[in-house]
Formats: C-alpha cells, sequence, structure tokens
C-alpha cells in the first residue's frame, strides 16, 4: 500500500525534505507531496539585494518545477486552510489531501513583540512580496523627495530606519546605503540630506559574530557608508510619521522591521506546543511533534542542541533537521529504528553590500575579500 507523506512549505527545510526523502526511499513505495502557496522556492537569505535593487526580483525565486523536475515529488500550489491530525488530512483552498505522515515546514514570520503601531506602519523583510514592496517605496520616497518644497517633509521622505541590527537589518542597511549613491545622482539629491538609521536594543551590532567582526563591521557601516548606528535604543511605537524610540522621535517614511522572528502564525490555532517567545513547535529528538506521525523542520520547529536551548533559526538549520527528518521518517516507514536530528553549525557569512563582507567560519574570521568568495560559493553549492 502507498504511504503519502505530504510536506508543507517549499523554505530551505521543507524542499531538503522533499529531495532526502525521493532520493532514500529506494524500495519503499511512498509518494511524496509538497504543498506551498507559491509555486516557486524563494532564496530568503538574498532578499535584501531585492529591496536594495541590486538583483531582479526573478534572481530569488527558483520554480518548484525546475528543483523536481527529475524527482517523484509531486508539488501542490495552494492556500492551507486547516489541519486534521485526528483525520489525518489537510484542507487547502482547491480540496483535501490525506497524509500518512505530516511534515511542517511553514517557516518563520516577523514578531513584533506588542509593540504598538509596528504591525500597521512597518515594513518588513520576510517574503519575496516584502523585498518588491520595499524597493518600490524606496524609489518613490526619492522621487517625491525630489519635488516636495516643504523641507520637513522633504527630510522625512530621506530619512530611512532599520529596526534590528542583526544580520538582516545590517544587510539590509547595506544594501540601501549603496543604493542611495545612485538615487541621490538620479534624482539630484545631495548625499549629505540622506539620513540612514541603525537601531538595536542590543548593546552592539550582530551580537553572535566576533568582536573583531563587529567592529570590523560598524567601522564599514559608519565610516564608509555613513550609517547611525544607534545601540542600546528600543523601540516604543511605530506611526505612519516616523518612530518613537527610548531617547526621542525619529520622523520618517520609512521603519524596516529586522528585529524579530517567530514561528508561522499558522502555528497559534494549531493543538501543539509551542516554546518560547519565537513559538516554535516542540519536537523531540527525532524532530517529531507531540502528535505522531506529525514532524516539524527548520523555524517552525524547536530542536534542542546540546545546551537545551533551539538551535537557531537559519538556514543550516533548516537544511539539516530537514534530512534528519526524511531519514526518521523513511527508517520508520521501514520498521527501523530512528536518529536523534544532529545539526552541526559551521559558521557564519555576513555581506554588507556588494564589496564588504565578514565571516566566522569553524571558529576562524576571514578576510574580506575571502569572506566575498565563500558567501558565493555557498550559493553556488545551494543552488
Amino acid at each position: 500500500m502507498t504511504r503519502r507523506i505530504v510536506i508543507v512549505g517549499a523554505g530551505y527545510a521543507g524542499v531538503e525534505t522533499a529531495l532526502s526523502l525521493n532520493r532514500h526511499k529506494k524500495e519503499l513505495d511512498v509518494e511524496i507531496v509538497l504543498v506551498d502557496r507559491n509555486p516557486y522556492h524563494t532564496l530568503l537569505t538574498e532578499l535584501h539585494e531585492v529591496a536594495g535593487n541590486r538583483v531582479s526580483e526573478e534572481a530569488v525565486k527558483v520554480p518548484l518545477r525546475e528543483i523536481f523536475r527529475y524527482t517523484a515529488v509531486k508539488t501542490v500550489t495552494a492556500n492551507i486552510g486547516a489541519f486534521d491530525f485526528e483525520g489525518k488530512k489537510l484542507t487547502h483552498d482547491q480540496g483535501t489531501i490525506p497524509y500518512d505522515v505530516l511534515v511542517l515546514a511553514m517557516g518563520g514570520a516577523p514578531n513584533y513583540y506588542g509593540i504598538p503601531g509596528l504591525k500597521e506602519h512597518a515594513m518588513t523583510l520576510w517574503s519575496h512580496d516584502d523585498a518588491v514592496v520595499l524597493r518600490g517605496h524606496i524609489e518613490r520616497c526619492f522621487l517625491l523627495a525630489s519635488q516636495e518644497k516643504d523641507p520637513v517633509a522633504r527630510k522625512r521622505l530621506l530619512t530611512f530606519v532599520v529596526g534590528g541590527a542583526g544580520f538582516t537589518g545590517v544587510e539590509m542597511m547595506g544594501e540601501l546605503a549603496l543604493w542611495t549613491r545612485h538615487l541621490c545622482r538620479q534624482h539630484d539629491i545631495p548625499r549629505p540630506d540622506v539620513r540612514l538609521l541603525l537601531v538595536d536594543l542590543l548593546p552592539t551590532i550582530m551580537s553572535n559574530l566576533s568582536k573583531a567582526n563587529i567592529g570590523k563591521s560598524q567601522k564599514y557601516l559608519e565610516h564608509k557608508l555613513g550609517v547611525e548606528i544607534l545601540l542600546n535604543t528600543s523601540i516604543k511605537e511605530a506611526t505612519a510619521e516616523g518612530v518613537v524610540t527610548g531617547t526621542g522621535v525619529l520622523d520618517t517614511k520609512t521603519f524596516i522591521w529586522a528585529a524579530g522572528v517567530r514561528s508561522n502564525l499558522i502555528v497559534d490555532g494549531l493543538p501543539l506546543e509551542a516554546v518560547g517567545g519565537q513559538k516554535r513547535l516542540k519536537v523531540d529528538e527525532f524532530g517529531e511533534t507531540g502528535i505522531k506521525g506529525v514532524y516539524a523542520v527548520g523555524d517552525i520547529g524547536a530542536l534542542l542542541d546540546d545546551k537545551g536551548k533551539p538551535y537557531p533559526a537559519m538556514v543550516e538549520n533548516a537544511v539539516q533537521t530537514g534530512k534528519g527528518v526524511a531519514r526518521n521518517i523513511l527508517a520508520e516507514l521501514s520498521g527501523k529504528p530512528r536518529t536523534p536530528v544532529t545539526v552541526a553549525m559551521h559558521g557564519i557569512m555576513v555581506c554588507i553590500g556588494r564589496w564588504f563582507a565578514v565571516s566566522d567560519i569553524m571558529g576562524k574570521s576571514l578576510p574580506v575579500w575571502l569572506s566575498i568568495l565563500m558567501k558565493y560559493l555557498v550559493n553556488m553549492h545551494y543552488l
């Protein structure tokens, strides 16, 4: 009898789970179905390049039909409506899909932490659509500023604030700072008229990096790109005209929120235990949730490391949990024992614009030129 494995979500974890299942299923009679609202896989780590107009919007989209062209994986483009764990089926806007094994891989979403006005007035960088909308918004701000006669309104249009000095926030600011130079020339706006601010509650940017790389990155942002960095600064409220911080008000028409991540919002309606402020689903060492036959991988799952903390919501975690869960599903269907899912975090690479990057790989800090090269090599390897 054919057993159906359904994967929900075509992010890094979902795609890797599907490919691993297809690669290792061997003699097992299984059907692999991947469901996502989009017919493509998005390279989420490159969204800042779209928002900053370095690459086209198509550059971060990989069609699912190309990924699974030579596999037995079936793809369904649909919006999930509800999960019936007792009946082992899920409903979507085109019908119902029964399953024998379910893998939840819907990824994450922005976390607003209950800050007033943030959801309504801040822009995010969490999807392909977000990046396209943000790029258009930035272009329009420069166009309107070139025509604006009121100095206060003009200043507000030319002030850009990024909330969150983690990897996403810093990478977005790096792209914006370089693109700003071109936009200033295009619209005949003096570069000193543009204000770029990076705000974070923590006392340092990109706190997961080594102190040396943090220092190099901050120096590059401030002295080469002209970015103002406001650390130890909380965000109290967002409005249509600016951002209220713990130290004052920043008048702006562009506030990009990159300081918080949580699991996909669909988790809130599921009868599964979610842990921590990120509300990631609790899983055991095999990647299985509290419901038999239902697994969670990537950003939506809270697989614990050897210190009892969830692995960070990064690509390495997504890919490796996808592989590990696929291995355990096939083992169980074959009547073999499962093995704990292991994640080995090899390092961090951050590009701040086109010409600068830092990396901490296997405990070593690489020079800028090698960090840039490594970033491209990793992307090529993944693709």
